[in-house]
């Protein structure tokens, strides 16, 4: 179980032998002496596994945003904290924010803050795949990034938004462009006219 990333309660019986009230005891013993850590109910990790990146901060943060888009799935990095990693708002963002085709949804845990936010089926992409120790993380391309900021902000002049325009290059604004249109989404071609892109 310290080499698994995540683990579910089906999972853990198999490992420790274990199943009905007799399984629920072994969760809530391992759980209370801290030898697994719940992610949400019905999914863990090992500490042995956490410690195992506790010395490399990179792959710790790395392995957060995986489990981002494990621990509601389908989903994607996005928002606050994908446009906070491109440089384009000068705050630091804690909490792992992404984007579902599910109801939107926050879990709390140990290791940190995952908000989803719940969008159309048709808007749910514009994301690229990172490679993280053979497994995969699907994270907003700047453009997207932008557009689901946008479409979940309540209306309001675009001049009071803290956001560094300069990081966006031709291509992300062509990018952003063809996201606004293909969307029809009114609000946001409006804000794409003041942006004069």
């Amino acid at each position: 179980m310290e080499q698994l990333p995540y683990f579910n309660k089906i999972t853990l019986g198999e490992i420790l032998g274990k199943e009905g009230e007799n399984l629920n005891y072994w969760i809530k013993k391992l759980l209370k002496n801290g030898e697994i850590i719940a992610l949400k109910k019905g999914l863990y990790v090992s500490r042995l596994y956490l410690l195992s990146l506790a010395k490399n901060p990179d792959l710790r943060e790395k392995y957060l945003e995986y489990l981002a888009n494990i621990i509601r799935f389908p989903s994607y990095i996005s928002l606050e904290y994908a446009l906070s990693k491109f440089g384009v708002i000068p705050e630091g963002v804690y909490a792992i924010t992404s984007i579902t085709t599910k109801t939107g949804r926050t879990y709390k845990s140990k290791l940190g803050s995952f908000i989803y936010k719940s969008m159309r089926d048709d808007l749910f992409g514009g994301f690229s795949v990172i490679d993280f120790e053979n497994k995969r993380i699907k994270f907003a391309t700047k453009a997207k990034a932008l557009f689901d900021f946008l479409y979940f902000r309540k209306r309001g002049n675009m001049d009071n938004l803290r956001i560094n325009w300069d990081q966006f290059n031709e291509n992300d604004k062509q990018e952003f462009k063809k996201i606004v249109f293909d969307s029809g989404i009114y609000k946001i071609k409006k804000e794409l006219t003041k942006l004069k892109w």
